[in-house]
């Protein structure tokens, strides 16, 4: 499932592989120290990394004037909220034949968002200074 979420991502932005690991690498980092402070005893799996990734490449299109990619940012947000509330469909749960673990989806999502902000502010402070 993870993988099909991967090539979705891959599809729908078209990152380069040199675009592709540094927001990789912060959304694991930032998922696996989130999962420190969780009940969480076992991670297995890449939901948390795959949501940061599509709130990044989301959030950094719509910051560069992609008006379409707001709606994937909400409805990302949309999402985070409705399993916090509701809980994560049953049938992902059957599916995976495990919990879903949401904590991992907020803190990927979180840190995706974050790192398209913080990379945003840098490139217009960058642009700001050459002026």
């Amino acid at each position: 499932m993870n993988l099909i979420g991967l090539w979705a991502i891959s599809f729908i932005f078209k990152p380069s592989v040199n675009t592709l690991w540094i927001p990789l690498l912060v959304t694991c980092i930032a998922v696996g120290i989130g999962n420190l402070f969780t009940d969480m005893q076992i991670y297995v799996g890449l939901s948390g990394a795959l949501h940061g990734l599509f709130g990044y490449y989301a959030l950094r299109e719509s910051l560069q004037g992609r008006k379409g990619s707001w709606l994937l940012v909400m409805g990302l947000c949309l999402k985070i909220v409705w399993e916090f509330f509701f809980g994560a469909p049953t049938a992902t749960s059957g599916l995976i034949e495990a919990r879903v673990a949401i904590e991992s989806h907020l803190f990927g999502a979180l840190s995706g968002l974050l790192l398209a902000s913080l990379i945003c502010l840098f490139n217009k402070k960058q642009n700001a200074q050459h002026f």
